[in-house]
């Protein structure tokens, strides 16, 4: 099959992985794309647990284990 056509069936592409990385290193459209990294910014802060708020929990799990 020739590699224009290759290019334009999707399902062409799942079987051959060279043409793939070819049309890859030869896509106008991928080469005006900018390349950013984004970092979240919600990461989850996890503070101690007060020392009567954690026996509760265990007296809890205990309670739902027997």
């Amino acid at each position: 099959m020739e590699l224009n056509q290759i290019v334009r069936n999707p399902f062409s592409l799942m079987t051959d992985p060279a043409a793939v990385l070819h049309a890859m290193q030869h896509s106008n459209s991928l080469a005006r794309l900018r390349g950013q990294v984004f970092h979240p910014l919600d990461k989850p802060l996890l503070s101690a647990v007060p020392d009567d708020v954690a026996a509760y929990d265990r007296r809890i799990d205990r309670e739902l284990n027997d």
